[in-house]
């Protein structure tokens, strides 16, 4: 029985990173998103992970469809025995947080925040319910923007922010479980998300910004991924982990 790693957003940027790791670690792996299947995203990460991966259309702000996309994954590959909760949505617009919208306050807290959470009590609970031979563990991708303050994408700061809270609830409560729960909180990485910003963040980096002195990569995230789904780091459960290459160490 090959253990099942299921990876929201999956398809693409860090998604793909930890995908890429953990097909390489011997996991069985399904992608989710809300891209239908035959978008260019999810056909060129299904090529790339051929033949470990599946893909599961699912949007996560659509909570009612949760346990049937468990039970497809189930069917398919066999029960989650890991759930790397990684899709996010950036702020609808970058600007002055005395102008945010109800809606895109709204939308963004909708799927980083109550969509991850109701997927990952549905897993929670599967988990808990059914023994398994492997290593059970969920691991939330936040963001440094989980402390650290962009006046400008206040609704994604709240919703990181709120996630790192959601990740130390879930490991208090499924530790007795044997279920390790982690937070990432990736820094300036290259993906689709921070395009726009390439400009701008790379001139900081130059300047200093990321005391590694370059952006950060999908795999870098994978990386760390692997160890925590494999049991390596059972006992530091509810750990917080920075991937970010020293950004959000305090200078002065």
């Amino acid at each position: 029985m090959t253990p099942v790693a299921l990876i929201t957003g999956g398809q693409q940027g860090i998604g793909l990173g930890i995908a890429e790791a953990l097909a390489g670690a011997g996991f069985s792996v399904a992608l989710t998103a809300e891209m239908p299947p035959d978008s260019a995203p999810v056909k060129g990460a299904l090529e790339r992970l051929e033949p470990f991966a599946r893909y599961f259309q699912h949007d996560l702000q659509d909570i009612d469809h949760v346990p049937k996309l468990l039970d497809s994954v189930r069917a398919e590959l066999g029960p989650v025995t890991t759930l790397a909760s990684n899709a996010g949505v950036p702020a609808s617009v970058r600007g002055d947080m005395l102008n945010l919208t109800p809606d895109s306050f709204d939308f963004v807290l909708g799927v980083n925040l109550r969509g991850a959470f109701f997927l990952a009590q549905e897993v929670a609970r599967r988990m808990a319910a059914e023994p398994s031979p492997h290593y059970r563990s969920i691991t939330f991708v936040t963001s440094v923007s989980a402390a650290m303050v962009s006046v400008e994408r206040a609704e994604y700061c709240i919703s990181k922010a709120g996630a790192a809270m959601m990740a130390g609830l879930f490991a208090a409560r499924l530790a007795a479980d044997g279920i390790g729960v982690f937070e990432l909180r990736p820094g300036i990485i290259e993906t689709g998300m921070t395009a726009g910003a390439r400009d701008r963040y790379t001139a900081r980096i130059e300047d200093g910004l990321v005391p590694a002195g370059r952006w950060g990569q999908p795999a870098d995230i994978g990386s760390v991924v692997v160890p925590l789904a494999t049991g390596k780091m059972a006992f530091a459960t509810g750990a917080v982990i920075p991937v970010d290459g020293g950004l959000s160490i305090p200078r002065l």
